[in-house]
């Protein structure tokens, strides 16, 4: 079982910086990717930004240059930096893993729980 806590989620100004980090437990024999997604009303939950276990990183175009995604394998732990931010980044922001639990069970997807990012004056 794998359990992924998010936190780091408030009410910004724009132009502002939030980091969000996401940590995972329970029994991990490893993370393959983890990722970040947001989720605004109105619209699909979208891919914001992943990083592979070779720290390979994809971003959404619409972030590329002001988000930042980090983990730290020792921890188990996911962190999006997020720089200059605008209104419409407002949404609520979910980490992901790409995770197994031993070295024969299948790759399982797990999602946190969500934390709301508010960028508002």
């Amino acid at each position: 079982q794998v359990q992924l806590v998010e936190s780091g989620g408030g009410l910004v100004q724009p132009g502002g910086s939030l980091r969000l980090s996401c940590a995972a437990s329970g029994t991990i024999f490893s993370i393959d990717v983890w990722s970040w997604y947001r989720q605004a009303p109105g619209k699909q939950r979208e891919l914001v930004a992943s990083i592979t276990s070779g720290t390979s990183t994809n971003y959404a175009d619409s972030v590329k240059g002001r988000f930042f995604i980090s983990r730290d394998n020792a921890k188990h732990t996911v962190h999006l930096q997020m720089n200059s931010l605008k209104p419409e980044d407002t949404a609520v922001y979910y980490c992901y893993a790409e995770a197994a639990t031993s070295g024969i069970s299948p790759i399982d997807d797990y999602w946190g729980q969500g934390t709301q990012v508010t960028v508002s004056s």
